[in-house]
């Protein structure tokens, strides 16, 4: 049982493989030919190992500019990281896990159907740290067994669905269509800075529109314009951690500076391949999905990572990311100043994050609402870990913390419910939650569906 619960999470955690999959039964449900089974399916897995190299790159490069910052600025505390985390959990609770997000993805196809909470999340990786934060949660609040795997997976399957649709009238405004949803579990902060852009962004040109002069044309391509904004922060950054400390722990004896400019570079590379594999996911995913939506759930929508949305605003996504670590840089000081846990602006998930909240900030209010949105995504992601890790101290994990938005809040509320609430209660608020959604859905019809009778 345990060797067969590990093959399916590893199997359900590569986005590659679960998106492929469901490409695959999408092609079938359509009864498509052969040879566009085929093609349709290698191509989705193929789009989505592109991105994961692009993204694999970024997060390779931007690992020296966190330790360059810790180094330069001489600062130490907690580095939020749900990789960490998960790579602890799992050794006291990986069978409960395990089963939790194999039955949550069933409940959010369940809940697709029978709700009006049309997504399919597909994000695997996601699934699995959400469904290991609910069991980290639950065991606390005095569930086990059968109860902790069940509540859990209803969790899981409410979340899937509910946060997509939290962000789709956002992704409507970014992609111009309804077909594709959102699936990231940092939701909260991308709705913050897009709620953020329409308060600021009044009369605000899209970063996309930029007005230079001739000899500075070059910069209007995005992948040029974030290497040689890259090119700066690297390259102060290392004379700030100082040519030893790079020399001698980063670059392996190579120049410190020569060292700097091929991170600054390789980082616009990976961002560049990020763009091209969401190209190519685009283009297959949405039609292959159309038979599981024409035959399994009704006007479902997929909802993928948050790279789906970078090529909608290349420069938006260097904004973002840069404004959500200067946010993350101001609340570290602001909790110094609270005598609270110091959390430490995390380079990855300020870029993934950052970036989609300046693509969000960027939607409702252009470049004010790309900087000022992304800004306020920082300070969240500093603040909301800060508030979890004390409730996650308690059970070993010292040191570390999930580290966006959605899995923070969902932690407080369930440690907080636990504290207050015996395990029946919260059970009975969950059905409860699930069974409103259903009756809705079937009570209350659409005013489309109520029109063309």
């Amino acid at each position: 049982m345990h060797g067969f619960l590990k093959f399916l999470v590893d199997l359900l955690k590569v986005p590659a493989i679960l998106v492929g999959l469901i490409a695959l039964i999408g092609l079938l449900l359509q009864k498509k030919p052969f040879v566009d089974v085929v093609r349709g399916t290698i191509k989705t897995i193929l789009g989505f190992l592109v991105l994961g190299g692009g993204a694999g790159l970024v997060v390779s490069s931007l690992e020296p500019m966190g330790k360059m910052f810790e180094q330069g600025f001489h600062i130490t505390g907690v580095i939020p990281n749900n990789e960490a985390i998960i790579s602890m959990a799992l050794k006291d609770i990986g069978t409960a896990t395990a089963l939790i997000m194999a039955l949550g993805m069933v409940m959010n196809i369940l809940i697709a159907r029978f709700t009006r909470l049309k997504y399919i999340f597909l994000t695997g990786h996601h699934t699995l740290y959400m469904a290991c934060m609910i069991a980290i949660m639950l065991k606390v609040a005095g569930f086990e067994g059968t109860l902790q795997v069940v509540v859990g997976a209803m969790i899981l399957g409410l979340v899937m669905a509910f946060f997509p649709a939290l962000a789709q009238p956002f992704m409507r405004r970014i992609t111009g269509t309804d077909d594709v949803g959102f699936g990231h579990f940092s939701t909260l902060g991308y709705v913050l800075a897009g709620g953020v852009g329409k308060l600021v962004g009044k009369g605000s040109k899209s970063t996309e529109e930029m007005k230079l002069p001739k000899n500075l044309g070059f910069l209007r391509d995005s992948s040029v314009s974030i290497s040689l904004t890259m090119m700066i922060i690297y390259i102060i950054l290392a004379i700030v951690a100082g040519s030893d400390f790079v020399g001698k722990e980063l670059s392996g004896g190579d120049n410190f500076i020569i060292y700097a400019v091929i991170q600054a570079i390789s980082f616009a590379a990976g961002v560049f391949i990020i763009l091209q594999g969401v190209r190519l996911i685009l283009n297959e995913i949405v039609p292959a999905f159309t038979g599981i939506s024409e035959k399994l759930v009704p006007n479902a929508k997929p909802a993928l990572d948050c790279p789906i949305v970078f090529p909608y605003a290349p420069n938006a996504v260097l904004i973002g990311f840069i404004f959500s670590f200067l946010g993350g840089i101001v609340g570290m000081f602001i909790l110094g100043g609270l005598h609270w846990t110091l959390i430490l602006p995390g380079v990855v998930p300020h870029f993934f994050c950052g970036a989609t909240s300046g693509v969000f900030g960027n939607a409702t209010g252009g470049r004010r609402g790309a900087m000022i949105g992304a800004f306020a995504n920082g300070l969240l992601l500093t603040f909301l870990p800060a508030i979890l890790f004390p409730l996650l101290g308690g059970l070993g994990y010292e040191n570390t913390t999930f580290s966006d938005a959605d899995f923070a809040t969902l932690g407080i509320i369930l440690g907080y419910a636990s504290k207050a609430l015996t395990p029946v209660v919260i059970t009975v608020i969950i059905c409860v939650i699930i069974a409103l959604l259903v009756v809705y859905n079937y009570a209350r019809k659409p005013k489309v569906n109520a029109e063309t009778k």
